[in-house]
């Protein structure tokens, strides 16, 4: 496989492990830049219930990675110590590597390269992320919790996270399709289109990436549900 390949890995953490948890994803980033092929990465913390709530979990944690190439995936998905931690201290985990489509704006300045031509069939991977500015976080945040509910009701969502770098201000939104049709009629749905509407012409965000992938190899299940 050629070009650039990514991983997403969430992780729900044993309430024993809870601590240990929020050491490493305070301070495991520290020794992620050497890992060999990696060219960006977003080590994140969500929100209680599906990841959507301003209040932390303390639990729920994500890794997101964009490898030079699948060897260098590969290398680190099997050799890494904190990947080995999750495994070890997981009540839930579940990684999928992911080969992009579509791209439209950036993450901290990288975009990653689109490796694949859109899928005619077959499940799909979303990745929604925004800096969102200071004054606009209160309007943001009261249209979050209708998008969620019509996300959590939508027909063809296999699976939904929602993850963040930082609480308020910089968020994410992780979701897995059956397919491209299933996308598509949530995107037009009520609650995500107004929400979409409003911050857009609100001018909400000071940087957002909209990229969508092809997944294979996923690995674990989150929240009772795979992707085969």
């Amino acid at each position: 496989m050629n070009g650039q390949v990514a991983l997403m890995v969430l992780v729900d953490i044993q309430l024993s492990a809870k601590i240990s948890g929020i050491l490493r994803l305070m301070f495991a980033r520290l020794g992620l830049w050497k890992t060999p092929g990696l060219k960006f990465y977003k080590h994140m913390g969500s929100g209680k219930n599906g990841g959507f709530s301003i209040h932390p979990s303390g639990t729920h944690q994500a890794l997101f990675c964009v490898f030079q190439d699948i060897a260098s995936l590969e290398q680190f998905y099997q050799s890494s110590r904190l990947i080995r931690w999750y495994r070890a201290h997981a009540q839930d985990f579940f990684s999928v590597k992911l080969k992009a489509y579509s791209i439209k704006g950036q993450w901290s300045g990288f975009a990653p390269q689109i490796t694949a031509e859109a899928p005619s069939s077959g499940p799909i991977v979303s990745i929604t992320r925004a800096s969102i500015k200071p004054q606009y976080c209160i309007p943001f945040w009261r249209k979050q919790p209708a998008a969620e509910v019509s996300l959590q009701h939508s027909s063809g969502c296999i699976i939904a996270a929602g993850v963040g770098e930082a609480p308020f201000f910089r968020q994410a939104t992780f979701t897995i399709w059956d397919s491209q049709i299933a996308m598509d009629q949530y995107a037009r749905q009520g609650a995500h289109q107004n929400a979409i509407r409003a911050s857009l012409s609100g001018h909400y965000f000071s940087e957002s990436m909209f990229s969508r992938y092809i997944p294979f190899d996923a690995d674990g299940s989150w929240k009772g549900r795979t992707l085969v």
